[in-house]
């Protein structure tokens, strides 16, 4: 099967999340990815959270699809190597601090020269312009300034972290719009690319929904409101008598009033003031509490089966262990089963979006350090002898 990107050449030289994940999805979809990382150490990624024989398991997921080249950057002759892996591509990803790139001779000029096809995907924290663009910008930097840490958790407490480097991934996302979008561009117009600026901050801040316009037409200040969901009613988590919450969203007109017949509160389904989302919100606090006392005599199994039937929207929130056994991620191939390089069975997220005819696929697991420098170098003109040389001198 043709797969949408295939033909399509990248080089990563990003590391850690937003770079990185942006190529793997290039790679699920067919993109031929080399990865470029530091001899020795590698890529930071391989010592994140858990370890499985010293490298994280996270690795299996970050880097499936891609092949791994060590080159020490810094070094001229490295750096005249990635040049080459250059010449022939069609998207560079890198996610270092602005002028990185540009220290090592690798700058957007040099490099469009090189190849004009190129397309080049740049990550920062901030982007390649403005006052902070030197700043150095990890993805809870980028969550900040963007203004979603300020919304989590709740009201009068620390704010909270979403949980994953939510900033990292939605610039990740983004690049790969950007990317699409730039070789759509590039097949129309002839073959040049062009040059791709993603700031975390900037990805996080897109999602932001109606956050600037209602400070600039209200001067409201949009506060952290825990499990529900601000203007928007009823939607919250609701505590059942086993102690576990059950996510409900009965903010349709409709479902609204289906979800009060359910828990027998036939007056606020007909009450004129309650038929529309704005009045909703108005009386929330009564409506919440009616919906607390149902479900508080109520296990969560019991609530999401009666709501199931009546088709309101409900949930309960998983964890890792009840996405593993949960029957439609496995339908779904949500769950896809690998190994690590030891042979350890190991369960790893499937791949999204699901496109019918080309969907994405894991054609090769996640990479050792340096596995294909070798191969790549062989096939761009480094013999034996040179490389045994650069291997000495620490340059691979």
């Amino acid at each position: 099967m043709s797969l949408p990107l295939q033909g399509i050449k990248v080089v990563e030289l990003g590391q850690l999340i937003a770079g990185p994940f942006a190529a793997k999805i290039l790679a699920e979809f067919g993109a031929e990815v080399i990865k470029v990382e530091p001899p020795l150490t590698g890529d930071p990624l391989r010592k994140w959270r858990l370890l499985h024989n010293g490298t994280s398991v996270w690795w299996a997921v970050q880097s499936r699809n891609k092949q791994s080249v060590t080159l020490d950057l810094r070094q001229p002759q490295a750096q005249e190597m990635a040049r080459r892996l250059i010449r022939d591509a069609d998207v560079l990803v890198e996610n270092f601090r602005p002028g990185t790139l540009e220290g090592w001779g690798l700058s957007w000029e040099v490099l469009h020269a090189l190849n004009p096809k190129l397309i080049m995907l740049r990550v920062s924290g901030y982007g390649q312009t403005g006052p902070y663009r030197d700043r150095p910008g990890f993805g809870v930097i980028g969550e900040a300034m963007g203004g979603l840490r300020h919304l989590s958790g709740e009201a009068g407490r620390t704010p909270v972290r979403v949980g994953v480097s939510i900033g990292d991934s939605l610039s990740a996302l983004h690049g790969v719009i950007g990317i699409l979008l730039a070789l759509r561009h590039r097949e129309q117009n002839g073959g040049d690319g062009q040059q791709i600026d993603v700031a975390l901050y900037e990805s996080v801040f897109n999602m932001m929904e109606s956050l600037i316009p209602e400070y600039s037409v209200f001067d409201s200040v949009r506060e952290p409101a825990g499990s529900s969901l601000p203007g928007i009613a009823p939607s919250n988590a609701y505590r059942c008598n086993d102690g576990k919450y059950a996510l409900i969203a009965g903010n349709g007109d409709s479902i609204f009033r289906r979800l009060m017949e359910k828990i027998g509160r036939a007056d606020l389904a007909s009450d004129p003031e309650l038929q529309h989302n704005d009045g909703r919100v108005r009386h929330v606090a009564r409506i919440d509490a009616a919906i607390s006392t149902w479900t508080a005599e109520r296990s969560m199994d019991e609530v999401l089966a009666a709501l199931n039937e009546a088709r309101i929207p409900a949930g309960k929130i998983y964890d890792a262990a009840d996405i593993a056994s949960d029957p439609h991620y496995q339908a779904r191939n949500m769950l896809l089963q690998g190994t690590l390089d030891d042979g350890t069975p190991v369960t790893l997220p499937g791949i999204v979006p699901k496109l019918q005819d080309t969907p994405g696929q894991v054609r090769s697991s996640a990479p050792t350090l340096g596995q294909h420098t070798d191969a790549v170098l062989e096939a761009h003109g480094i013999n034996a002898s040179t490389r045994a040389e650069w291997r000495r001198l620490g340059i691979i």
